[in-house]
């Protein structure tokens, strides 16, 4: 049994190094109770909410920084400054295009060799169920045998495009989807500025699993940005028995995208953080006409997938008004770590944003060395009627 008890003398900055070491491991921000708890089971016996709270202060703010009532997070050359130490590059870009840089990396390798507080925000299709990017589920798509992916029939006389069947996986893939976005929130959070967004496309069946995963690794849900598109997804009627159940919809026929959107915490007050890091807000349209959060869309037509004939391809019209509003004052780096066929890069460059791709595939590294400079140069109006 543990005889230590609230009062057991310890050796001078046993707590203070405790509580850095247990931020470190979250990534982020933690309450006084969450940080307390950990640092407890780390040095062993009970611990007053009083003692902690008297050490977050007292370092604060050259340790410690107060993101809002009762909750703190490493300073930004606290944060395991091992791990920044030497701020050079591992990673020489795979090309470079206009103001954009594309890595052939894994997304959490590059983040942990960036300086903190060096990006702006985040746009993102990240690989959902995770299983369909694995070689093998690529490998059968790219043959047309489908595997996890569904493969439409042609329709009309127009073949759709493969779309992931999520409703396929396991609780065990559902929980190691949570356990990687816990994860990669938590990798990514100390290379933003405070106050930075994070949109990332999603689908209504498991936008909860990421949404949970990103609010664990310390970011701010700021709501939905719903794209309004009608898809293949859903509508069936019972398989093998279509016409038993004539009059059944398994499932709901898909109108719409939800896009998850989030915020690394402030440092002060909104219009504080835009002075410091020009971040914390959305840039709107237009001076009459704030940023909204339902956005018009259509499925990407054919003429633009030709120019990327990546299997998730979403169209420069939306993506163009996303990636413009998470700069609300035009200025910074846009990161997308998932960056496929480099739609999102094409993005940034088109509205006149610096931007950064990371892409682990080389497959997808080759489409979009190609690729991104024919979307930047798209006239989405041009495809409307295709």
């Amino acid at each position: 049994m543990n005889t230590k008890t609230i009062g057991t003398r310890r050796p001078p900055g046993q707590i203070r190094d405790a509580i850095v070491e247990v931020l470190q491991e979250c990534g982020g921000e933690a309450t006084i109770a969450e940080i307390r708890a950990a640092v407890a089971f780390r040095v062993g016996g009970r611990l007053s909410p009083s003692s902690v709270r008297s050490y977050l202060r007292l370092n604060t703010p050259r340790t410690f920084l107060r993101t809002r009532s009762g909750r703190y997070r490493l300073a930004a050359d606290e944060f395991n400054v091992s791990r920044f130490e030497n701020h050079a590059p591992r990673f020489a870009p795979a090309f470079s295009y206009g103001r954009a840089r594309f890595y052939q990396a894994d997304c959490l390798e590059w983040f942990a060799s960036q300086p903190p507080c060096s990006l702006h925000a985040v746009v993102t299709d990240p690989p959902y169920g995770l299983v369909e990017y694995t070689p093998t589920e690529q490998a059968k798509l790219r043959s047309g045998k489908g595997g996890i992916w569904r493969i439409p029939p042609s329709f009309d006389g127009h073949q759709r495009a493969p779309l992931p069947r999520f409703t396929v996986l396991e609780r065990s893939d559902l929980l190691e989807l949570r356990s990687f976005f816990t994860k990669w929130g938590r990798a990514i959070f100390p290379v933003l500025v405070p106050g930075a967004h994070v949109a990332i496309a999603s689908n209504p069946l498991l936008s909860h699993w990421v949404a949970g995963a990103m609010t664990d690794a310390g970011y701010e849900r700021r709501g939905e940005i719903i794209r309004l598109v009608m898809t293949m997804r859903g509508g069936d009627r019972p398989k093998n028995a279509h016409i038993e159940f004539s009059d059944v919809t398994v499932m709901p026929r898909s109108m719409f995208e939800p896009w998850l959107l989030f915020r690394k915490p402030l440092e002060g007050r909104v219009q504080d953080n835009l002075r410091k890091w020009k971040t914390g807000g959305l840039r709107r349209p237009s001076a009459d006409k704030p940023f909204a959060d339902v956005v018009a869309s259509s499925p990407t037509r054919p003429r633009e997938k030709r120019l990327a004939p990546h299997p998730s391809l979403k169209p420069q019209a939306f993506l163009r008004k996303i990636t413009r509003a998470v700069l609300p004052l035009g200025e910074g780096i846009v990161v997308d770590p998932f960056a496929g066929s480099g739609s999102t890069i094409a993005a940034a460059e088109a509205v006149g944003y610096e931007s950064v791709g990371i892409e682990i595939d080389p497959y997808f590294i080759a489409m979009a060395r190609t690729a991104i400079p024919k979307l930047r140069h798209f006239h989405p109006s041009s495809d409307a009627s295709r």
